[in-house]
């Protein structure tokens, strides 16, 4: 009973005493790692700048393949956040800035730790540099997990290794992987669309795109107005030189409608037309070698196109319905002049002009006279 009463003794001093040690243990960290990855700069900042992205290259994610995402609304960009739950635990980040193909500055809460984190993307032989670091200082009960499990650099570093090994590989196939087919002349059905029209950086639309196919989106869901088809892109004009571009955002609706005065979504009508059709299976960022083949289609075929607008983009399959950016598939259309259809001139035949015929006057032949005979 004594031994009994020691052990007990012996284990509570051994308690206390590593509750002391684990205490008194500096709690500030810094971890940071890098990376070259094998991508263009501005093709892996935009990949890291969406949250949604994360669930490809985050190992804590894949490697949990029942841990519970949820974004709750914007997902790029400065305010854009997302949390996940998980088996070793829960977490949250948020974006506090944006410096577009620069850096990132977000704040991570992770099993009550918060830290603040950093991301750099730097131009270098081979593709991108990219570094991941965190600053930040643990909490008692995560002082006591990495003190047992090799410390907060090994833990977060590890995961940081995995990490953007896992980008490197996402990002070379996943992005890298296209097809464009240009499938000629094709018709383009009409419908009735919301949109919102504005002048933008063409290297701007796709961050633009998700933010206005979201607000359209949730308008329709607000206001209980069918959603007929995929969003679309309209290019009014499209001015490579300046890098600018008049463009609608548009999502199209089963029937036509009107918007109150003042907003900035507004109901318009497609009219079928004859158009190049063109077909990119890949990552969007492909999209200028597919602008670039239906172009040298038009002048190789002498096609004259039809200036009502630039060209027209269909999300026929997109990130909202699969997360692979190799299976994504985009449709344009350039307008056509329609060809006339010669008509024969109708040339009335010639009718000559019959004369009439004059009935000669009956001769009187008179009664002749009587023969004597």
């Amino acid at each position: 009973m004594r031994i009994l009463k020691y052990l007990f003794l012996l284990l509570l001093l051994s308690f206390v005493a590593l509750s002391i040690f684990v205490a008194t243990q500096k709690g500030d960290f810094i971890v940071e790692r890098s990376q070259i990855i094998n991508s263009p700069k501005s093709n892996v900042f935009n990949f890291v700048n969406d949250y949604r992205n994360w669930e490809d290259f985050g190992s804590w994610i894949t490697e949990d393949p029942e841990m519970k995402i949820n974004y709750p609304g914007e997902t790029i960009g400065p305010g854009a956040s997302y949390s996940w739950e998980g088996k070793d635990g829960t977490g949250d980040m948020t974006t506090l800035f944006v410096k577009e193909n620069d850096s990132i500055a977000q704040k991570m809460n992770y099993g009550g730790t918060e830290s603040s984190v950093f991301w750099k993307f730097k131009d270098t032989v081979g593709g991108t540099k990219v570094t991941w670091k965190t600053i930040g200082k643990m909490s008692f009960s995560t002082k006591v997990y990495t003190a047992f499990n090799g410390g907060i650099n090994y833990i977060i570093g590890k995961m940081y290794e995995k990490s953007l090994i896992n980008l490197d590989k996402t990002l070379d196939f996943e992005l890298n992987t296209h097809t464009v087919k240009v499938d000629g002349l094709a018709k383009k059905a009409g419908t009735f669309y919301l949109k919102q029209t504005f002048t933008s950086k063409i290297s701007s639309i796709t961050k633009n795109s998700r933010i206005v196919f979201y607000k359209i989106i949730t308008f329709c869901k607000q206001n209980n107005v069918e959603i007929n088809g995929k969003p679309f892109i309209i290019y009014h004009t499209y001015d490579l030189a300046n890098g600018l571009t008049k463009l609608s955002f548009c999502v199209p609706i089963k029937s036509q409608i009107l918007t109150s005065s003042g907003s900035d979504i507004l109901a318009d009508k497609l009219e079928p037309f004859d158009g190049v059709k063109t077909t990119l299976t890949g990552d969007y960022s492909h999209i200028k070698k597919a602008l670039d083949k239906t172009k040298e289609y038009i002048n190789a075929n002498r096609i004259a196109v039809d200036p009502v607008f630039s060209h027209l983009e269909i999300f026929t399959k997109s990130r909202s319905e699969i997360k692979n950016p190799s299976k994504w598939v985009t449709e344009i259309y350039y307008p056509i002049k329609p060809k006339a259809i010669p008509v024969n001139s109708y040339i009335p035949p010639v009718i000559k002009k019959v004369e009439a015929v004059k009935t000669p006057e009956p001769v009187i032949i008179k009664e002749e006279e009587q023969s004597e005979f």
